[in-house]
């Protein structure tokens, strides 16, 4: 199959790459532009526009898609079919129409749950038991069109935002493989979504990476593996940031926020209560718990999250 492929982070690449070793031809990659990063900003070009050129591909990265130059590349082209895994733009009505098989979207969930751009953290932070992916037809909404394959994977208890984009990320380059196979046979039957049951999740900020401590001991839990590996779930210790990386539910009861344990550091939620396995205090290396006790002992009922 003639495919245009459409994508921008690293979550994107094992689909491109399973396209490749499938044999479809890849007429050409669409990317984000490349954008600075790090302290020094340099410019750095998208993954999967460094995977793209790897294997010789044609890259495209339109800063629009509605001044009509990405329409006209794609009618010179003139794909079968369009692949899109986490692109960043919304694609115009007249791209979406224009090849044989559509527009094709991986999205990382169960659809109608979690639309938007965060699906998988959104995920966890609530957490759910399970999630997926959904092969959709594009329409013009996010994240509401026809579905036409999907898959459940499991959420463990200590699966993290990252350790799920992985797994997911793998499964979706897997699907598309098998979904554009059947498409092809006309062995796919389109299902509408019941936007009665459909939930949203909205792009991550720092705002919400605050702990309440008088949230149960799940609820907090649940947040620190959402927000791993960005932008880190945190409380404050002696007026300073405090990071937390990794926790366990943990047994006991206290105040929410205190130490009510060092060995392991436990700390009291509204219900229940958390261990916390790594952390970062501000200006410091991030470390394990132990370690980090030697350094800056507590004592029992001293509280984080206090000015």
């Amino acid at each position: 199959m003639k495919i245009v492929f459409m994508g921008t982070p690293d979550f994107s690449v094992p689909c491109l790459n399973s396209l490749i070793e499938a044999g479809h031809e890849i007429q050409a990659v669409f990317t984000q532009p490349d954008k600075p990063r790090g302290r020094k900003q340099e410019l750095t070009p998208p993954e999967v526009k460094v995977c793209a050129l790897e294997h010789g591909l044609t890259v495209y990265q339109p800063k629009i898609l509605r001044d009509g130059e990405a329409m006209k590349i794609i009618s010179e082209l003139n794909p079968d079919c369009i692949v899109v895994v986490a692109y960043g733009k919304i694609l115009p009505k007249e791209i979406l129409d224009y090849p044989k098989y559509g527009c094709i979207n991986i999205h990382a969930s169960l659809l109608p749950k979690y639309r938007g751009s965060a699906p998988i953290q959104w995920s966890v932070i609530n957490g759910e038991k399970e999630t997926g992916v959904t092969i959709m037809q594009m329409d013009e909404g996010i994240d509401t069109g026809d579905m036409l394959y999907q898959k459940t994977v499991p959420i463990g208890i200590d699966d993290t935002a990252e350790s799920m984009f992985d797994k997911l990320s793998i499964l979706g380059g897997e699907m598309i493989v098998e979904a554009l196979d059947k498409l092809e046979k006309g062995e796919l039957t389109a299902v509408k979504q019941d936007d009665s049951l459909s939930t949203h999740a909205p792009m991550l900020d720092k705002k919400i990476s605050e702990i309440d401590w008088h949230k149960s001991a799940a609820e907090v839990h649940n947040l620190v593996r959402g927000l791993y590996s960005w932008p880190i779930a945190q409380t404050s210790l002696h007026g300073k940031k405090l990071k937390i990386y990794r926790t366990s539910p943990a047994k006991g009861h206290g105040e929410a926020g205190a130490v009510i344990g060092t060995d392991p550091l436990t700390i009291a939620c509204g219900d229940g209560a958390v261990e916390i396995r790594e952390l970062q205090l501000e200006g410091k290396k991030r470390m394990d718990a132990k370690t980090f006790l030697i350094g800056h002992p507590l004592k029992i009922n001293e509280k984080l999250g206090e000015s």
